[in-house]
C-alpha cells in the first residue's frame, strides 16, 4: 500500500463554485497511485467541498443562485457579523454542504461519472486561498 499526503493552496476570487478535479488528478497521477482511494478535507469553516455537474456552465450557476436564495446575507437575526455580511451565512452555507469526500481512484484518475467534477464552493464575496487536504490510499 502506498499513502500520498498532499496539500493544495486553491485561490478564490470571492463567492462562487471553483472547479478542482484537474488538480486532484494531478497530484494523483504524480503519486503513480493507478488503484486506491482518494481522501479530500477542506480545512474550512465557510466554504465547503462538492461533487457535482461538471459539463453545462448553467449547472453552477444554477447551484450558486440557489444557494444565494437559500441562506442570503443581510437577515436581521443574524449575530455573527464580526468578518461582514458574508460571516454568518458562509458558515451556514458550510454546515448546508459538506468539508470533506472520499472517491475512489481507478487507472490512475478519480473514478467520477461522466459528468461529475469536485467542486471548492465558496462563500465569502472576497478572495481567499484555501486549503485542501489530499489523501490517497494506493493498493498495489
Amino acid at each position: 500500500m502506498q499513502w500520498v499526503k498532499e496539500s493544495l493552496a486553491l485561490q478564490t476570487h470571492g463567492k462562487g463554485l471553483y472547479p478542482c478535479t484537474e488538480a486532484i488528478d494531478r497530484v494523483i497521477r504524480e503519486s503513480g497511485i493507478q488503484e486506491g482511494l482518494c481522501y479530500l478535507f477542506l480545512q474550512h469553516t465557510s466554504a465547503s467541498l462538492l461533487i457535482s455537474e461538471s459539463y453545462d456552465p448553467s449547472a453552477r450557476l444554477d447551484m450558486e443562485e440557489f444557494m444565494e436564495k437559500m441562506v442570503p446575507e443581510r437577515q436581521a437575526w443574524y449575530k455573527h457579523t464580526l468578518e461582514g455580511s458574508d460571516d454568518s451565512p458562509s458558515h451556514i452555507r458550510a454546515m448546508l454542504t459538506s468539508c470533506s469526500e472520499t472517491i475512489p481512484v481507478e487507472k490512475g484518475r478519480l473514478a467520477l461519472g461522466t459528468w461529475q467534477g469536485v467542486y471548492l464552493f465558496e462563500h465569502r464575496q472576497h478572495p481567499q486561498v484555501r486549503t485542501l487536504l489530499v489523501r490517497c490510499l494506493g493498493m498495489e
